[in-house]
């Protein structure tokens, strides 16, 4: 009978190995990931989730029409739970020693998803539509790409993207809505919904 053994490092080696590099904080030796590439990767999430923060808060503001109220609402929902996502990205960015990119210089070039207004409330549906069917794909593929290299991260990011997947559920499902009720295609020019 063979005798296995277990396939853990033995506890000194653990607490010799954590005196090693301590200025890196919470990124050890067993942290497998390229740091510098992950951040990168983090910091165009981060200005994407910006991007669609800005591009939901305006559609809340500016969607108007017999519809408005509640789609509205939902413009509303996601600008806070992009926001968080935005905050959640920041924080590991800083975990893995890095500085969230937060200048608004260069922000529409990090982002993968892009800043369409939209000129009424079918229009900025698909907009945001679009931008979450972006969204599921990059942080399809980061997740891919992080594999057990960067656990903490991945699971962060899965959890984004079930939020994404989430997002554009709701919206196709608001679209489809519209579409069965006749919403009328275009808003006069630079009127807002009535609050």
């Amino acid at each position: 009978m063979s005798t296995k053994k277990a396939p853990f490092t033995d506890i000194e080696t653990i607490r010799a190995r954590a005196r090693v590099h301590i200025e890196h904080g919470a990124v050890t030796e067993g942290y497998r990931a390229d740091r510098k590439a992950v951040i990168k990767l983090l910091n165009e999430a981060l200005a994407t989730e910006i991007v669609c923060v800005l591009r939901y808060k305006r559609h809340y503001f500016m969607a108007a029409g017999i519809n408005a109220r509640s789609i509205a609402a939902e413009f509303l929902e996601h600008a806070g739970e992009e926001q968080a996502h935005a905050d959640l990205i920041a924080t590991r960015i800083v975990q893995l020693g890095g500085a969230p990119n937060l200048s608004p210089d260069g922000l529409q070039a990090r982002s993968h998803s892009e800043y369409v207004e939209g000129e009424d409330l079918v229009g900025m549906l698909e907009e945001d539509l679009v931008a979450e069917r972006i969204a599921i794909d990059t942080y399809r593929e980061s997740i891919q790409y992080l594999g057990n290299d960067d656990p903490t991260t991945r699971r962060m990011l899965e959890t984004i993207l079930a939020s994404e997947e989430e997002h554009a559920e709701d919206l196709g499902s608001l679209l489809e809505e519209l579409g069965k009720k006749g919403e009328p295609a275009k808003q006069p020019v630079g009127k807002s919904r009535n609050r």
